[in-house]
This record gives structure tokens, sequence and C-alpha cells, in this order.
């Protein structure tokens, strides 16, 4: 599979969790390359907390 087809979380989630996390000026000013990989793996589990919420309440 190539890695462009792995995307999962859309652009708009990303972007969300960003802002929460407190790097989206980096994003904005360096692309999503410019971020830390800490930052990245605190993105990913910040998205997986959510959708284990979301999956509780239904």
């Amino acid at each position: 599979m190539s890695r462009r087809n792995r995307g999962i979380m859309s652009e708009e989630l990303k972007t969300e969790l960003a802002k929460e996390l407190g790097f989206y000026e980096t994003v904005e000013r360096e692309g999503w390359g410019g971020i830390r990989a800490k930052d990245a793996g605190n993105m990913v589990k910040r998205a997986i907390q959510l959708a284990e919420e979301a999956a509780r309440k239904s």
C-alpha cells in the first residue's frame, strides 16, 4: 500500500488537533513535515482518545 493511501485523519481533524496541542503555527510556517515526531505522536494519541470517547457514547 502506498503511503498516499494510508492517510486516515482528515485535514480538518489534523488542523483542529494541531491547534488544540499548540503547534499549528509550525504547520502554517513549515507544513506538516515541520512538526516534531513528539507532536505527531501526541496528535495520534489525542485522535485515539477522541475516537474512544465517541465509541463509548454510541
